[in-house]
């Protein structure tokens, strides 16, 4: 197929796009390589994509109107993978229009292009945050989801809703993934695996939130790539339950891909400990705004469509996140 993905230069986008390549399909990726974080990073990742046959990049923001529609023109997608967005719960706090531009009108821009040019199936980018605060546990994609914590989030649940709706109106299949806390080589450094490593390495205190008392549904990059690159090829029917997310009536389907085994946050940092032979100095702090105590996916429904169970243990997959850290950074 060919293949739209946008935040190519992305964690996620660089690991997809290289899976999806080696599979055979033509890809452009599209970034705005915004400053977020480390530019330089989000070079390597596609300096690291450049001799991949099949591979194109054209920097540009889904912002931008008039570009990404000679974009869809141009190239006439069979299929989009939609990673782009600005990320991070705590940052939407201090810059919320940034959010709205890419997550919502960037979000609609993608839309528009894929049913004005007739693509087959959007497979996009939600989140794990949309969940907030719920006390049931695992999360499942029919628990109710309606009181956001942060911008972040709330974006995050107006993706899902803009997708439906033109599911709905002109039977456009798409495919939400809430993804849960991934990690790995390539990682985001405003991330909490990339940033306990760094300081570690560094011999720097880590600030521990809520005083340690959290955890998370970790989830290596592997094993979300494998989750993308199955569920592009399992396109939305419609004809569902229209009381459940998950069984629209319209072509539109909505996954966790996480681990589906949460881990405490304690445990993860003394996975880096080894992983590193460093002993953290832990500096605890409150609870942040917009953060939440814990993630754990409900991950039946992605198994159910795509057959695949997240198989990397943390352990294993910390020992090859400080690997490749230490190799990329000379450490």
């Amino acid at each position: 197929m060919k293949l739209l993905i946008t935040g190519m230069a992305g964690f996620i986008g660089h690991a997809v796009a290289r899976r999806l390549a080696d599979q055979g399909h033509q890809i452009v990726g599209i970034d705005n390589l915004s400053d977020y974080y480390d530019v330089s990073l989000k070079r390597a990742r596609l300096d690291d994509l450049a001799e991949l046959p099949g591979v194109r990049f054209q920097r540009l923001d889904l912002v931008d109107r008039p570009g990404m529609e000679a974009l869809f023109t141009e190239h006439g997608f069979d299929g989009v993978i939609h990673l782009a967005a600005q990320a991070g719960v705590r940052y939407s706090l201090e810059n919320p229009h940034a959010y709205a531009d890419s997550n919502l009108v960037g979000h609609l821009n993608v839309l528009e292009g894929c049913r004005r040019h007739g693509v087959r199936h959007l497979v996009y980018a939600s989140s794990s945050s949309v969940y907030g605060i719920n006390d049931k546990v695992p999360f499942s994609t029919r628990d109710a989801v309606d009181h956001p914590i942060s911008l972040y989030a709330a974006t995050k649940k107006a993706n899902e809703l803009m997708a439906h709706s033109y599911a709905h109106l002109y039977g456009i299949p798409t495919t939400g993934l809430r993804f849960f806390t991934v990690y790995g080589p390539w990682g985001r450094p405003d991330m909490a695996p990339f940033k306990f490593t760094k300081a570690l390495l560094e011999g720097r205190p880590i600030r521990v939130f809520n005083h340690g008392d959290m955890s998370r549904d970790f989830t290596y990059i592997d094993d979300i790539v494998e989750g993308v690159a199955r569920i592009l090829e399992v396109i939305p029917a419609g004809g569902g339950d229209t009381a459940h997310a998950d069984t629209s009536s319209a072509p539109y389907a909505l996954h966790n891909i996480g681990h589906g085994s949460p881990m405490a946050l304690m445990d993860f940092i003394r996975a880096i400990e080894e992983a590193t032979g460093v002993k953290a100095e832990c500096d605890f702090q409150p609870m942040q705004p917009g953060d939440v105590p814990r993630t754990w996916a409900d991950t039946q429904s992605l198994f159910e469509a795509t057959g695949y169970r997240p198989r990397v243990s943390v352990a294993e997959g910390v020992a090859r996140f400080v690997a490749w850290y230490r190799r990329f950074y000379n450490v």
